[in-house]
C-alpha cells in the first residue's frame, strides 16, 4: 500500500487548480485526477495519475462512471485509527487518499440558461462529485476536503505548517454539506417545477449569503442577507448600489416594499415608503411629475424614507429629491447629471435596480416560530377581475382612474387598509388597525380637505356601513373594495344616499 500522501483533484472550475496541485506536489502529494481536471494539471508540467490507475477500471458512459468505484471511496472512508479498516486496505492494495479538491458540474448555471432543455439539465446533475464530497467529508479527522477554490491557498498554508487542526478540518467539511446541500436543494427546486408540485411533502429551498449586515432589526439582534439561488425576475438582491452607506436590516426591508409597489405602474410612477407602508404614491407624465405628487401626498412622512421610481431619474428630478433627507432611491437608471447632483450626499444610498417585467418568484415564504408558511405570491391585478359598479351613480373616467390607483396602492399597506386618493395622487394612507374605520379615519385626517371629490380604497370588505357614513362625512366621492360582505347592501345604500360611487373588485389584498 502506498505510504506517500495522495491529492484527488476533480473539478468544474478549474480557477486555480494549477497553482494548487502544484504547491501539493511541492508538499509531497501524488495527484489523482479525472478527465479536464487532468488535463489541465498536465499542461502546467505536473505529475498526476488517472482515475483509471488506481481503479483498474475505465471511465465509462461517456464519463458517467469514472470515481464511484471502491477503490476511490475505500481510500476515503477508511477509519486510519481503525485497525480493521487498515488491515482491510492493504490486503486489497488500496491506499488511502488524504486531500480531495472537487466541486461539481454546472446545474444552476445550466437551468439559467434561457433555451435549457430537460436533458441538459438531467446531464448536469453530478453524481460522483457530491458521492466524493459527502464520503471526504463524513472522513474529515482523516481527509481533508476543499469544495471552494477561495480555500485552497488557506489550505496549502496550513498544510506547510504541518496539519489542519481538527477544528479546520471540520469546518472545511461543514462547507461542503452546506454545499451539496444547496446543489441537491436546486436540483429538488427543478424538479418541483418539471412536476409542478407546488406544494411537495418536503420543501427544501437555498440562498446564498450576500452580505453581512451591522445587525438586525434592533442593535441586539444580528443579520445577513440572503438571496435566493437561481432567483429569476426583479429583485433588490440584484440592486447594483452606486452611492451610500451599506444597507442596513431595515433598509432592505422598506426598500423590497417600495420596489414591489412601484412594480405595480407601467406609467411614470413615484413612491415613498416609511416602515414599509406606502406614505405618498404618485404617477405623471413623466418621472418629475411622479416624485412631485408622491412627495407632495405626505410630505411630512416622506422625510427620512425610502423612494422607488420606474423612470430614470434626471437632473431636474434629482435637484427636488435633494432638498429632503432621503435614506434610499431605487431607480432602473440614473442619468450621469442626476448621478452628479445625488452623490454629492455620500450617506445618500442610489440602487439601481433592473425593472425589466419578467417571471420572478411564485411563492413568498414566511416564517413562524419553528415553521414556515409557503404561499402563492399576490399578483392579482384589476386585470384578472370584472370591475362592478354596485351604486346607482357610476364613476366617472376621472375617479376610475384613482380607483385603480387606490387600489394599486392599499394592496400593499398592512391590513387594515385604507387609501385615498385623487388625481393621481396618494392623500392618505390608514395602515394596520385593528378596525376598518379607524384605518378610514386616519388616512382622512391625513388627506384634510383634499379628500372632498377623493376616492377611497379598502383592501377587504366593509362588514357594515359605518366605513361608508365616515367617508361620506369627509367628502369621498367613489369607493373601490372587494364586497362579499353578507351586509354588503347596508353599505350600498348608504353610498347611494351620499351620491357616492361604489365598485366592487371581488378580490381582496389583505397584508399581515
Amino acid at each position: 500500500m502506498n505510504e506517500k500522501k495522495r491529492a484527488l483533484l476533480s473539478v468544474s472550475d478549474k480557477s486555480g487548480i494549477a497553482e494548487f496541485a502544484q504547491s501539493l506536489v511541492e508538499l509531497g502529494y501524488e495527484l489523482i485526477s479525472t478527465g479536464g481536471t487532468k488535463k489541465v494539471i498536465e499542461e502546467a508540467g505536473l505529475p498526476v495519475m488517472s482515475i483509471s490507475d488506481i481503479t483498474s477500471f475505465p471511465e465509462i458512459m461517456d464519463g458517467r462512471v469514472k470515481t464511484l468505484h471502491p477503490a476511490v471511496h475505500s481510500g476515503l472512508l477508511a477509519k486510519r485509527n481503525n485497525p480493521d479498516h487498515m488491515e482491510q486496505l492493504s490486503d486489497l492494495e488500496i491506499s488511502t487518499i488524504d486531500l480531495v479538491a472537487v466541486n461539481l458540474y454546472p446545474f444552476k448555471e445550466t437551468i439559467a440558461k434561457p433555451d435549457v432543455t430537460e436533458a441538459d439539465a438531467i446531464e448536469n446533475i453530478d453524481i460522483g462529485g457530491p458521492t466524493m464530497l459527502r464520503a471526504a467529508a463524513k472522513s474529515f479527522e482523516d481527509v481533508v476536503v476543499v469544495v471552494d477554490p477561495a480555500d485552497y491557498q488557506i489550505t496549502v498554508n496550513a498544510l506547510g505548517e504541518g496539519e489542519l487542526s481538527y477544528e479546520a478540518r471540520r469546518e472545511l467539511a461543514a462547507k461542503v454539506f452546506r454545499h451539496t446541500a444547496a446543489y441537491d436543494a436546486m436540483i429538488a427546486g427543478y424538479f418541483n417545477e418539471l412536476t409542478e408540485a407546488e406544494f411537495p411533502e418536503t420543501y427544501t429551498v437555498t440562498y446564498e449569503k450576500k452580505q453581512d449586515l451591522r445587525y438586525g432589526e434592533n442593535p441586539h439582534q444580528r443579520a445577513a442577507f440572503y438571496k435566493k439561488s437561481g432567483a429569476a425576475g426583479v429583485s433588490l438582491a440584484d440592486a447594483e448600489q452606486l452611492n451610500g452607506k451599506e444597507l442596513s436590516y431595515n433598509n432592505i426591508q422598506d426598500a423590497n416594499a417600495a420596489l414591489e409597489i412601484v412594480l405595480e405602474f407601467s406609467e411614470p410612477a413615484a413612491v415613498a415608503v416609511k416602515h414599509m407602508n406606502p406614505c405618498g404614491v404618485g404617477t405623471g407624465e413623466g418621472i418629475y411629475e411622479a416624485y412631485q405628487k408622491a412627495y407632495e401626498a405626505d410630505s411630512m412622512s416622506i422625510f427620512g424614507g425610502i423612494v422607488a421610481v420606474n423612470r430614470e431619474v434626471d437632473e431636474q428630478t434629482a435637484l427636488k429629491m435633494k432638498e429632503i433627507f432621503l435614506e434610499i432611491i431605487i431607480a432602473p437608471a440614473f442619468s450621469e447629471a442626476a448621478l452628479e447632483v445625488l452623490t454629492q450626499k455620500k450617506n445618500l444610498r442610489l440602487l439601481k435596480v433592473d425593472m425589466t417585467p419578467s417571471e420572478g418568484a411564485a411563492h413568498k415564504l414566511t416564517s413562524v416560530v419553528g415553521g414556515l408558511l409557503v404561499q402563492d405570491l399576490d399578483k392579482g391585478t384589476l386585470e384578472d377581475v370584472e370591475l362592478q359598479c354596485v351604486t346607482e351613480r357610476e364613476p366617472t373616467q376621472q375617479e376610475m382612474e384613482d380607483l385603480k390607483l387606490g387600489w394599486k396602492a392599499v394592496k400593499h399597506v398592512k391590513s387594515n387598509a385604507i387609501v385615498v386618493a385623487k388625481a393621481d395622487q396618494t392623500l392618505g394612507v390608514g395602515a394596520g388597525q385593528m378596525n376598518r374605520v379607524g384605518a378610514a379615519k386616519i388616512a382622512l385626517e391625513q388627506a384634510g380637505e383634499k379628500a372632498q371629490g377623493a376616492i377611497m380604497a379598502s383592501d377587504a370588505f366593509f362588514p357594515m356601513p359605518d366605513t361608508v357614513e365616515t367617508a361620506a362625512a369627509a367628502g369621498i366621492k367613489a369607493i373601490i373594495q372587494p364586497g362579499g360582505s353578507k351586509r354588503d347592501q347596508d353599505s350600498i345604500d348608504a353610498c347611494d344616499k351620499h351620491g357616492i360611487t361604489m365598485v366592487f373588485t371581488g378580490m381582496r389584498h389583505f397584508k399581515h
